[in-house]
């Protein structure tokens, strides 16, 4: 039976995927519950996140860890990560496969029942120095800033086969975006609808009959409406004829831009939330579905989250605001045997203690962020999970209000050395940049280029240095 107030299935022309809404657009709230279903994957419950991967794997699980030890439905894989060897035929275009499955999802070894959505950029994308063109995308390789030409990021999703393509978008990745001209924007609106017509025009000739097509989820640019007025007049029309099945945010004030004939498409936001505060914030103004870099970001911080929704208890607000979480680097974890947060169920909480993680981290053992990992994503799965009771039960603003009150309004930093940063995980800032990482290896014959350590060792060796201050 169809739920009250929901609406028709959406469904593309090679009957891929529906979204259903259960609830959505009731007057004085706009936020929504559906559930996204695509052959032989997950149904996926919103509002929810899909996990960002580096080269097809989220940062610090194997394919068999995030199968066995989280329950992450989906994951975004960025074209970004594999044209280092660009003009030559990247590797990941010879995985040899049979017509029905994706050569993606068996390059990454990716788990047969998780979404698997693909995009040219990596979330968060690094700004490039070059700008994009009519015809190409400046992204940043392994190897450098390189162009990548918008029909071989077309033929790369015809080849490759993953259930979301998201098609390209002429967007800014800078604080320059707040600056832009009527003429950039113009532009922007200009080179997205060529790209987007280019992309419906190419799965439209696929051949593989034996595969599904995968679903466009169409971009909507972070200007003013007027500005691409004509790219969300094309997206009606694809719409209508099955082109287009979803719909990707660039910022959270591009929801009033969508047309009424296009609020039942899910919606997937590229906002790049900093916390859980700005998550609760664009569920209010109708997001499906998320992206959270910041989980991976506080993984690497060595931060375990702490944060629940809704709040368990509540008391009259006298107290000091709640940590979203906790810096598992600090000398306070040394000795203690509490999990990692006592109300969750995941494997770390429930096989290990602070002080094991702790001690893990500190000596740079690559389980501890693993461990953090398996937590934190459950942590928000039981965030979202909340989330659509809250709603379901028509509390979800009063809720918000008290997590508002409970929690500090920014996650920890973390206090000590995570794991070394991969060259796409800082913005560039200029010339003759502080290196991000510790050199590995020193010069045997400029003592001094040691550090500190090697100074210290050559005092307590020196022939002036009593019995003492040699004991240990």
């Amino acid at each position: 039976m169809t739920p009250v107030g929901a609406i028709r299935p959406i469904h593309s022309n090679t009957e891929l995927k529906s979204f259903q809404l259960q609830k959505h657009d009731a007057l004085g709230d706009a936020t929504r519950l559906g559930t996204l279903r695509f052959n032989d994957r997950t149904p996926i419950e919103t509002p929810h996140y899909i996990a960002i991967s580096s080269r097809g794997a989220v940062p610090h699980l194997s394919q068999d860890t995030m199968r066995e030890n989280t329950a992450i439905k989906g994951i975004y894989v960025a074209l970004e990560d594999y044209l280092e060897r660009l003009p030559l035929r990247p590797p990941i275009y010879s995985t040899p496969c049979p017509s029905y499955d994706s050569p993606l999802r068996r390059f990454i070894a990716l788990q047969k029942d998780a979404l698997l959505v693909l995009g040219p950029r990596r979330l968060p994308p690094i700004h490039t120095p070059g700008s994009n063109s009519y015809t190409s995308l400046s992204v940043l390789t392994s190897v450098g800033f390189r162009n990548l030409e918008i029909s071989d990021y077309i033929r790369a999703a015809s080849k490759l086969r993953p259930d979301v393509v998201i098609g390209c978008a002429d967007v800014v990745y800078s604080e320059a975006r707040a600056r832009l001209g009527r003429k950039r924007k113009e532009k922007m609106g200009e080179r997205t609808l060529a790209w987007m017509k280019a992309l419906v025009t190419e799965l439209q000739e696929e051949q593989e009959l034996n595969y599904p097509k995968p679903t466009i989820w169409a971009p909507i640019l972070p200007i003013e409406g007027e500005m691409q007025r004509e790219l969300l007049e094309y997206l009606e029309e694809a719409v209508v004829m099955g082109d287009v099945g979803g719909l990707v945010l660039y910022d959270r004030g591009g929801i009033d831009d969508i047309p009424a004939s296009l609020t039942s498409l899910p919606r997937l936001a590229f906002t790049e939330p900093q916390g859980p505060h700005m998550v609760l914030d664009e569920i209010a103004l109708g997001v499906d579905i998320f992206s959270l870099p910041f989980l991976n970001a506080a993984t690497d911080a060595g931060v375990a989250l702490t944060f629940r929704f809704p709040v368990p208890s509540y008391g009259n607000g006298a107290q000091p605001k709640a940590v979203l979480g906790l810096d598992m680097l600090s000398s306070e974890y040394v000795t203690d045997l509490a999990p990692l947060e006592a109300s969750c169920n995941c494997y770390a909480c429930a096989q290990h203690h602070c002080a094991f993680v702790q001690h893990l981290l500190s000596a740079k053992e690559m389980l501890g962020w693993v461990l953090l990992q398996v937590h934190n994503h459950a942590m928000a799965d039981a965030f979202f999970n909340g989330i659509r009771t809250s709603i379901a039960n028509g509390t979800f603003a009063d809720d918000c209000d008290v997590f508002e009150k409970t929690y500090d309004g920014e996650l920890p930093i973390g206090t000590g050395v995570g794991p070394r940063i991969r060259g796409y995980q800082f913005q560039p800032s200029g010339v003759k940049m502080k290196k991000s990482n510790p050199s590995a290896y020193k010069k045997l014959d400029e003592p001094e280029s040691l550090g500190d350590n090697v100074a210290e060792e050559e005092s307590l060796n020196s022939s002036s240095v009593g019995a003492k201050n040699l004991e240990i």
